[in-house]
């Protein structure tokens, strides 16, 4: 449940989020105001439903993304994976993503979806936060890892070095 400002409730209030994330009032606020606005470019002459996304970079950029519908519905892509793929054009790598917002015109605020949660993991450290506003700019935040437990991400994958040396550890597992 969405809280005020003024409730007490850690992690859920602007003022605690600021402080329990690292960030400061002025990138939420910041986050907040541009993931509103790219809710408002969002293409989504189907569903309706508008999102959008803004991420904050540790040099400070933020970069926005709003989802893309399709009339083939899978082709859509949503508003977190537009802000993603857009950072990574511009030179984003993994570690380089602090905070992420998503904006959506419902109460309570949206989660991103499954996929995007899988998406964010790939570029994103379990303790990044996500911020997540309804339609009167209250938010809820909750990290990756609380989004996405028990995640599988890239280091979870065998090194090529590793898979090369697969065959030959079970053969002398054989031998033994």
């Amino acid at each position: 449940m969405a809280t005020t400002p003024t409730q007490a409730k850690p992690g859920h209030a602007r003022h605690d989020t600021a402080l329990i994330h690292g960030l400061s009032s002025a990138d939420v606020q910041k986050l907040s105001e541009m993931s509103i606005e790219a809710k408002a470019r969002a293409y989504c002459p189907y569903s309706l439903f508008r999102v959008g996304c803004s991420i904050l970079l540790k040099d400070g950029s933020i970069v926005q993304g709003a989802n893309v519908e399709n009339a083939a519905y899978p082709v859509g892509t949503c508003a977190e994976r537009v802000a993603i793929g857009t950072a990574v054009v511009q030179g984003a790598k993994k570690g380089d993503f602090r905070a992420i917002a998503v904006a959506t015109d419902i109460t309570p605020p949206a989660s991103p979806c499954g996929m995007c949660r899988q998406f964010i993991r790939e570029f994103c450290e379990l303790d990044m936060p996500i911020l997540m506003y309804d339609k009167n700019g209250k938010s809820v935040v909750m990290t990756l890892g609380q989004l996405l437990p028990m995640s599988f991400g890239p280091e979870k994958l065998l090194s090529t070095d590793q898979i090369a040396l697969e065959p030959h550890q079970e053969s002398r597992h054989e031998e033994n």
